[in-house]
Parts: structure tokens; sequence; C-alpha cells
């Protein structure tokens, strides 16, 4: 083996030059194939994006074409509209849906009425608001047009809320209504990080700024103020339904009512809360006297669902978390 190798200024390098050109040649030439490839494959990548973006570009309004309340009925109708799950923002019951979906079907010649199907636990304080206000401002510019909210198996809380815009409301003697409060939830686990022996550090800018933080003990005067934004919202709330159903409310000698109890349908009615027993097949046809009902329900196409997926916020998912997700209507 000693006779293959020499010296050379030091270093030792093969002692045949031909085999250490060959060597350096091969190793170069894997260098560029490898480059090659590299190019080939972003060429490639770039390809399957554009391919994909051309593709999004050219079924996007196919899917769109799967939302419902999307084409203007013939012939007399009674427009149906669900109002299903929890009222929020990305959601199915969003108020951007329900709004769209009453706005197509009150601004549809043929609609000679509107129901609005509610099985809903409620949701967001600000969502339910959006709804109602905008049930009202419809009522308002079609007088010829009522709108009757039918509770099915639950009417509660932000989706009383928005039922007590509507002409009249029927239910179910067994539905679930009212609910008519406030609530906002967290956990504590001062004492949990103690029996760990963690220590929690917050860093923050203005005195009150982590005041819903779990992992730090409550201070009464935060607790007082919290309670304080609560019994806001619960006012308005209460505010909106009295406004809404007015007389037919059975305020005096039920304190409860606003309470935050859940009342079946027969209750309900003896309380103010609904106006009928009856299903939107009934309210269809023996209300409106249009039997023929048309569902101008908005849904999210595939394409839309999936965007909304894609897009959660890191935001959102960290205030779930911490359990900073504001006032509820529940």
């Amino acid at each position: 083996m000693a006779d293959e190798w020499k010296e050379d200024n030091g270093r030792a390098r093969p002692a045949d030059d031909k085999t250490w050109a060959l060597i350096e040649k091969t190793m170069l030439a894997s260098v560029r194939e490898q480059r090659r490839a590299r190019r080939w494959g972003i060429f490639f990548k770039l390809l399957t994006f554009a391919y994909l973006i051309v593709m999004l570009v050219l079924f996007t309004p196919l899917l769109s074409l799967g939302k419902k309340g999307g084409v203007t009925e013939s012939g007399a109708h009674t427009a149906l509209i669900e109002l299903k799950g929890v009222i929020a923002d990305d959601e199915k019951a969003s108020a951007d849906n329900v709004v769209t979906a009453l706005r197509k079907a009150f601004d549809d010649s043929n609609t000679r009425g509107v129901v609005l199907r509610i099985n809903s636990p409620g949701g967001s304080p600000v969502q339910s608001g959006y709804i109602y206000d905008e049930i009202k401002r419809l009522r308002g510019l079609h007088p010829d047009i009522k709108l009757y909210a039918v509770i099915t198996d639950l009417g509660a809380s932000g989706a009383y809320y928005v039922a007590s815009a509507a002409d009249a409301i029927y239910a179910d003697k067994a539905s679930l209504v009212g609910s008519i409060g406030v609530t906002a939830a967290s956990f504590g686990f001062v004492g949990t990080m103690e029996k760990l022996g963690v220590e929690r550090r917050v860093y923050t800018s203005g005195e009150h700024k982590a005041f819903l933080d779990p992992f730090q003990p409550q201070k009464p005067e935060e607790t007082r103020f919290w309670q304080q934004v609560l019994d806001t919202t619960h006012q308005q709330f209460i505010d909106s339904v009295k406004k809404g159903r007015g007389d037919r409310l059975k305020v005096e000698g039920h304190p409860e009512l606003f309470s935050g109890l859940v009342w079946s349908g027969e209750q309900a009615l003896t309380l103010g809360l609904i106006d009928g027993l009856g299903s939107a097949s009934y309210v269809a046809r023996d209300v409106i006297k249009q039997e023929r009902l048309v569902d101008y329900t908005q849904e999210d196409s595939p394409f839309d669902r999936f965007a909304k997926r894609l897009g959660a916020s890191v935001a959102e998912r960290l205030a779930l978390y911490m359990g900073w997700q504001g006032p509820t209507l529940r």
C-alpha cells in the first residue's frame, strides 16, 4: 500500500494522477446532476402550483353553486331559512350567512312569508345582535312580508334573542325555550401551578391587561369589573327581548323570566315567550297560507369550507386555550 502513495509538499495523494482526475471528474458530474435534478424539481413544483391555481380559478364558480339560496324561485312560496348550531362568526349560523339568506328571501317578489327555523343553544351576543337588527330592518322595508321564528328542539339565549325580533314565535310543546342570560367561563390553575412548582411570569403594559389569565389569582376589583360587563350585556339582551315581544311577555309576577332559566314550549306559551305551538310546515300552511317551502339557507361550498379551515387564526386558538372567549349568550 505504501508504494501507491507519494508525499507532495507534505500532502498524501494518489500516485496515479489519472485516478485522481477520474475521481474529480466523477464528483463534478455528480454535483452537476444534483443541480440539474434540483432545477427540475423546482420547475415541476412551480408547474404543479400553477396548475392548482388554474383549477381553483376555473372551479370556484362551480363550487359556489353548491350554496342554497343563490337562485330566485319562480312561483309563490314560503321562504325557509335554517338557523342551526352555535351562533358564531366562523359557524354555519353566523350573522353573515343568516343575514344573506334573509335578504334574498325578502327581496324575492314571490316570497309570501319567511320562516326562520331555529335549533340553537345560542352563542355570540354580537352575531345574535346583527341578525336581530337585520330582521327588524327587513321587516320595516317589507311590511307585507311576515317573518315567523319556529323553534324545534332548542331556542335558547342568543337563538331566542334572534327569535324575539320576529312577528311571531312558534315552537313544539316539548321545545326548550328561553335562557335569557349571559355567561363567560374559564378555569383557575393557580393551585395546580403551586403544587407543580411552576412559576407564572407575565409581562404586560397596563395594570389590568392580564386580568383574565387563568394562571393568576383573581383580584376583587377585576371580578367586579367583569361582572359589570356581563350585566351590561345581559341588560342589552333583556331590552331587545322586551322590545321585540312587547306586551306579550308576562313579566309581572315572573321575576325569573330573565334569570337564564329555560322552559318547555308549553310553559313558554303561558309566559308569553312564544305565540303558538306548531312546526314550520304548520306555519307555512295555516298561518302564511302558502304551503310550498323554498329553502334559502346559505351553506358554504366545499371550497369555502376548506378556505375557512385553512385560514383559522392562531390567535383565536390561543384565546380558546387561555379561556378568553368573551361573553356568550347561553
